[in-house]
């Protein structure tokens, strides 16, 4: 069973949970993730959006099931939702189960500051942090600037592992 470790979000972002009502804003956000991928196929923008749709679905349904004691977190900076932050507290370990910011918000040093709070919650709580990345993810450079892993290669993804400093 999973314990909640509030996170020492990094101003000016800030964390709030998840409600039904997000799920619009989450859509796009997961469909934003996707854009250089639906820009290489034929298909019209109807199909794209009834296909990111059906994936979303099926993403948020897997979350929800698999991770149920994870905290299922918006992301906001001045009251606007920026993005999504998703970390299970475990026992022997936390995982951070998705991070994902809108397209604007990339590259602007965010996505660091929210992995380093969570960095920090497993130095103080003296557990690792695993995360499973895309291995074409740019975000790929981020983790491994940070001193995340490789620690298995699991077909597309890497599960990438940091530890903290004892």
């Amino acid at each position: 069973m999973s314990t909640h470790s509030p996170l020492d979000t990094p101003a000016p972002l800030a964390l709030r949970t998840m409600v039904d009502a997000d799920l619009p804003f989450l859509q796009a956000l997961y469909a934003s993730t996707r854009e250089q991928e639906m820009a290489q196929t034929q298909w019209s923008d109807q199909q794209k959006a009834e296909f990111l749709a059906f994936q979303f679905d099926a993403q948020h349904k897997h979350y929800q099931k698999h991770f149920s004691s994870a905290d299922f977190d918006i992301v906001e900076m001045e009251g606007q939702p920026i993005g999504r932050l998703y970390v299970e507290y475990r026992d022997d370990e936390i995982r951070i189960v998705d991070i994902a910011l809108l397209p604007e918000y990339r590259n602007r040093g965010f996505g660091q500051s929210l992995l380093k709070a969570v960095m920090q919650a497993g130095q103080d709580r003296k557990q690792p942090i695993s995360i499973h990345v895309e291995q074409f993810n740019p975000a790929m450079r981020l983790y491994i600037r940070l001193g995340f892993e490789k620690t298995a290669d699991q077909g597309v993804y890497d599960l990438m592992t940091w530890s903290p400093h004892t």
